[in-house]
């Protein structure tokens, strides 16, 4: 028996040290994100990443980070890892959708725009992204109304993109 609880204080104590370790990991790619050295800092998410592979937070910013440095298909990849681990994180779902817009993905892209907001109805950034995706796709009206309601929500930058995309 002592045997037994021994083994689970370790076992409990390895997995404690593993986490403290991707927390430090992930402050020091959060540093390095901003100071902008996003090779650095996706260095550091992958680090945390292999001392706790759920890290949700280490892939959503090693998502971004990807993004920065226009490796769209590897934040997709990222993404989809946390929507895997966290189906209602929001964000992972506009980013990844975000990711696929670059990628000319459209209609992927509206999909994960779509969940987005399924789980949030009221975030402009998945409207005005979603947007973006209609436009790709030549939809205008779809794209116009996207960006109204983004506005309607209070993204500042609707204005300015219905204005450039002669949307009514």
């Amino acid at each position: 028996m002592k045997k037994v609880i021994i083994l689970l204080i370790c076992l409990t104590s390895g997995l404690t040290i593993q986490a403290q370790n991707a927390d430090e990991h992930f402050k020091k790619g959060q540093a390095k994100m901003a100071s902008g050295n996003y090779k650095e800092a996706n260095e550091c998410f992958t680090n945390a990443l292999k001392d706790d592979p759920r890290h949700v937070n280490s892939l959503l910013q090693r998502g971004f980070g990807k993004v920065q440095l226009m490796d769209y298909k590897g934040a997709v990849d990222d993404y989809t890892q946390v929507i895997v681990l966290a189906p209602d994180q929001k964000w992972a779902y506009i980013s990844r959708g975000s990711a696929k817009n670059k990628l000319k993905e459209f209609s992927s892209a509206i999909e994960d725009f779509n969940k987005a907001l399924e789980i949030d109805p009221k975030d402009q950034e998945a409207y005005n992204n979603r947007g973006w995706a209609k436009k790709g796709m030549g939809d205008k009206d779809g794209a116009c109304s996207d960006w109204n309601k983004s506005k309607k929500l209070g993204n500042d930058e609707a204005r300015i993109i219905l204005k450039n995309n002669h949307c009514k």
